[in-house]
């Protein structure tokens, strides 16, 4: 079952040319050979546009905490973000672990690219394979557009419906740094030496699988698979919902009344138990993590 939804996935980032969207956006048309060089998963790249480059490995401690360029006609938008983000006790511990982390350095930019979505990339480890810079690059409509939920179901439970509860745009906004933030923790935690291999091997990977049929069973894919620790997709998929898991934690801190808070779980579990089943130890930690009066059909 896992095998199939795989290849499925695999088949769709391979076919001549798609065009991925986001709230009903397009981004421009893909082709094969621009296909080389891209690891996403197609839902992925829908929300954090190309896949980030610039890694590598820094011989110097970073430092300088937290370095926000944010140019002068976002910086009032982007302020009414940050301030959302920082109404939570997860917002200010988490900023404040970076802003007062003499060895790291976040960079965090607003670009017109990607306009709804966000990426982070631009890691760089010292020495002794320790992650000392990041960079989060936030689209200048983060307040708009609800990623697919096969990855991210806690982003996309947020999309207005009749029954939904209804968050303000810099709620959606924070949710989205809240998932940058999530693959910044993550990635600090990863072993720097399979993070940068795998990056290295997936575009090989994709590469193959785009001239040999489609057929995950050749034996180079299977090697590249083995030495990558999973497919692109499995490595993908685990890296999503690490994001997802600390947009949960931030929303668990957000929405504190039981009826709004059990709307958001239910639709989250929802899509949790379509796409996700394999990872829901990661959704249900945090959902029991604070007393409440129930978990919203949560075990």
């Amino acid at each position: 079952m896992r095998s199939s939804r795989i290849a499925v996935i695999l088949a769709f980032l391979t076919t001549v040319s798609f065009s991925l969207s986001v709230a009903g956006r397009s981004t421009p048309t893909i082709g094969p050979s621009e296909l080389n060089s891209v690891s996403y998963p197609a839902s992925v790249a829908a929300y954090h546009g190309a896949e980030p480059s610039g890694e590598g490995r820094s011989v110097s401690e970073q430092g300088n905490g937290i370095k926000e360029e944010i140019p002068e006609k976002y910086a009032s938008r982007y302020a009414e973000w940050k301030k959302e983000f920082l109404s939570t006790e997860t917002g200010r511990s988490q900023w404040a672990a970076y802003q007062d982390n003499a060895y790291f350095a976040l960079t965090i930019t607003i670009s017109s690219d990607n306009a709804e979505g966000a990426s982070t990339g631009k890691y760089k480890w010292n020495d002794v394979g320790r992650l000392v810079a990041a960079t989060i690059s936030l689209g200048l409509r983060l307040d708009q557009g609800y990623p697919n939920p096969i990855y991210f179901p806690v982003m996309n439970s947020l999309s207005p419906t009749e029954s939904s509860y209804r968050v303000g745009g810099n709620t959606l906004a924070a949710t989205k740094l809240a998932h940058e933030l999530g693959h910044v923790n993550r990635t600090a935690k990863v072993n720097a030496a399979l993070y940068q291999l795998q990056s290295q091997l997936m575009p090989q990977y994709n590469k193959i699988f785009l001239s040999n049929g489609r057929d995950t069973s050749d034996p180079r894919l299977l090697e590249l698979a083995q030495r990558m620790g999973g497919t692109p997709v499995e490595i993908w998929e685990d890296r999503e919902y690490w994001g997802e898991t600390n947009a949960l934690v931030y929303l668990r801190d957000r929405v504190t009344e039981d009826g709004p808070r059990c709307l958001l779980f239910s639709r989250i579990k929802h899509s949790v138990d379509l796409y996700a089943k394999n990872y829901e130890e990661r959704f249900l930690e945090i959902v029991q993590s604070k007393p409440a009066s129930h978990f919203c059909g949560w075990p």
